[in-house]
Formats: structure tokens, sequence, C-alpha cells
């Protein structure tokens, strides 16, 4: 066939409404794009700089020195290393105490069952703030501070995930389980075969979730630490400091760095954390 006798589809017109979308998504993005930026620019200026006022966008010398000095000076790779273990570990506690909890709760009969999930449900309305003072206490009397084991168990109760899951599971039908139980399956095989695999999307969720509230947790790693070797990446950047004061550059740097493992997880699975919960959402219903 001809090209001459393609006819091109014409383009249609934008809408006022498309075009007010489109321009309030751009100004959102521009809200949380700019201190990314910001923080990208302060970084490869020189200190005095960067503490300059008022501030100015552009560095009018470019240098990697903040950056050169966060790695000579700082361990930033223990951070890293320390913020990475303790948060994989805490996500697959969580996701195997939720998981489980949730099952039972939403599948099981039992004596108390009700005061039982009120109790987990309370859990939601005490603040982790206020609990500090305790579980430190609790935590030194079992000889765990300055331990990867002092950082990950207390944050290992997840009362929210718990209930994501257990309205999630609520949703499935029970005519699957029903017709595995009747094939001779157990409750533990009916757990791991079925329900597990129809709860991938909710699970990602609530392990990304975990992750993201892990690796930003400052309060907890600070009351509980004193070593610098076991500092997570909160806490080690919170010390970028010397006797003139906070260097400004280096702490961008360190933020940066902080935040790259959290952008690259929302990156690669927005898909699931927003399929996780829409599924959450549909199955409360």
């Amino acid at each position: 066939m001809s090209t001459a006798h393609i006819r091109l589809k014409p383009r249609r017109a934008w809408t006022p409404g498309q075009i007010v979308l489109t321009a309030l998504g751009v100004l959102v993005s521009a809200v949380f794009v700019a201190p990314m930026a910001a923080a990208l620019l302060t970084s490869f200026k020189s200190e005095a700089e960067a503490a300059q006022i008022p501030p100015h966008w552009l560095p009018e010398v470019w240098t990697g020195q903040a950056w050169k000095a966060l790695f000579e000076t700082g361990n930033i790779t223990n951070w890293f290393v320390n913020s990475l273990v303790v948060s994989v570990c805490v996500t697959t506690v969580v996701l195997a105490v939720s998981a489980l909890a949730g099952y039972g709760f939403a599948r099981t009969e039992f004596r108390g069952k009700n005061v039982l999930l009120g109790l987990v449900m309370a859990g939601l309305m005490v603040s982790p703030a206020v609990l500090g003072v305790p579980l430190f206490t609790t935590v030194q009397q079992m000889g765990m501070v300055d331990t990867y084991w002092g950082m990950i168990l207390p944050q290992c109760a997840p009362a929210a995930m718990v209930y994501i899951l257990y309205k999630f599971f609520q949703g499935i039908p029970r005519e699957l389980e029903e017709a595995a139980f009747i094939d001779g399956a157990g409750r533990w095989r009916v757990f791991f075969t079925i329900v597990l695999p129809l709860s991938r999307p909710s699970l990602a969720a609530v392990g990304i979730f975990t992750f993201i509230a892990s690796w930003n947790n400052f309060l907890w790693p600070y009351m509980v630490t004193n070593n610098p070797d076991l500092m997570t990446m909160p806490n080690g950047i919170a010390t970028v400091m010397n006797s003139y004061g906070i260097q400004w550059a280096q702490l961008m740097a360190g933020g940066l760095m902080a935040g790259l493992p959290l952008i690259v997880v929302f990156v690669f699975f927005q898909r699931q954390i927003v399929a996780g919960v829409a599924h959450t959402g549909l199955a409360g219903q």
C-alpha cells in the first residue's frame, strides 16, 4: 500500500479538565522533586558555600569534596550494611508473624479469639515513642543493648500488618480451601500452597512498607545503640558534624545515600505497592 494513502488520525485537542489535571500533576511532582534536587545540588557545593545565607540553587564552584569526605571520615559502608541487615530481618520476621497471625484470626475459631484480636488491634492506638522506655528497659535486662537483636526484635510487633493481612484473608473464598480439605490437604498445606500464592500482592505491599519503615527508623536504633560500628544510616548521618557545626554538604550527600535504596524499591515495586493496597482494600469490603 502506498504511503500516500495512509491517513493519520488527527490528534485530539486537550480538554480544559486534562489541562488542569496535568498542571496539578506537574505542580505536585515539583513539590516532591524540589527537595531532592536541592539536596543533590547542595552536595556538590563546598561546606562554606553550602552554609551561605541566603542560599542559592546552583553551586558557584562544583566539587565532590562532600562525597569524598563522607566516605573517608564517615563509616558509611557499615551504616549501610547495618541498615540493610536490620531492615531485611525485620521485614522477614514481620511477614512471617503477620501472615500466620492474620490467617489464624481469619480462619480458625478458638476461645478468647475476639479478646486477643482486640489486644492486637489496641497496638494501633499506641505510639511507638510511648513504648520506648519500657522496651529499652526490657532489652537492657535481656542483655541485647548494642546488638542486632536489640534493634530488630522490638520492631517486629506488626499490629497494623496483622490487621491488613487478616482483612485480606477474610476475602479469600472459603470454597478454595474446602476443596483442598476434601482432597486430603491439611491446614498447613492449604496455607502454603493456596492462601500464600493468592496473597502475593498484599504480602508484597506489607513487606515493602515494613522495609521502608525499618530503614527510616531513627528513634529506636538511636536509643538502643551507642556503638558507632552498629549505627544505621539515619543515626550515622546525624553524626556528620565537627567542631564548627553541621556539615551541610556532607549531610545532603548522606541523605541521598540513605534515600537511594528506598527510591530503587519504589521504582521497581511500585506496581506491587499499588496492587497490594487495592487488593487489601477490596478484601476489607
